[in-house]
């Protein structure tokens, strides 16, 4: 017989992981950094329109020591890359990246020296969300998608534990030319 047959019926039960990762998938406050056209998407999704204050997310920080969610909107050109990587550094922990649009993702178009051929290069990244630009409906979706995430986040040792199984699935992955270069 457990605790939930002594229990009243419609009593909540959950874990700590459940309820911390509740409380930050419904507190994130996104850095603003629209580098080019996809910032303009971004904040048409802050718009009455697209409603995003339904996820608690209607302040977009200017100081990125009050902001845990970065939304990389755009080009990063190889100037810009130490301001974004100092950005990163500040926000506080738990954070996590949107890299919205393909010139994010991979540079797009811009296959030259002075962009940075995908943001993942600076800074890591949860998120990728494709287009050229990407739409405010596809955001919306990707931050739903990083909602599940963060709900799914352990705490304490057993993030520690997942992380290095999620390493160690990443580096199976890769060919084996690859795994050699990156181990020591």
């Amino acid at each position: 017989m457990g605790i939930e047959e002594k229990l009243p019926s419609g009593f909540l039960l959950t874990t700590v992981e459940k309820a911390a990762g509740w409380a930050r998938k419904n507190s994130l406050w996104p850095a603003t950094f629209g580098l080019a056209c996809c910032a303009i998407e971004m904040m048409a999704t802050g718009t009455s329109r697209y409603d995003l204050a339904r996820f608690g997310m209607e302040r977009f920080s200017a100081t990125p020591r009050q902001a845990d969610l970065m939304i990389v909107a755009g080009r990063v050109s190889q100037k810009m890359a130490p301001v974004l990587r100092q950005v990163y550094d500040q926000m506080a922990n738990p954070k996590w990246v949107i890299s919205m649009g393909v010139c994010a993702s991979s540079g797009g178009m811009f296959n030259n020296y002075a962009v940075v051929q995908g943001v993942d290069h600076v800074i890591p990244v949860d998120m990728y969300l494709p287009g050229c630009p990407p739409r405010p409906e596809m955001l919306l979706d990707s931050i739903l998608k990083l909602h599940d995430k963060i709900q799914r986040e352990k705490l304490g040792i057993h993030r520690a534990q997942a992380v290095e199984e999620a390493e160690r699935d990443r580096l199976r992955a890769l060919p084996i030319a690859s795994q050699q270069e990156l181990t020591p």
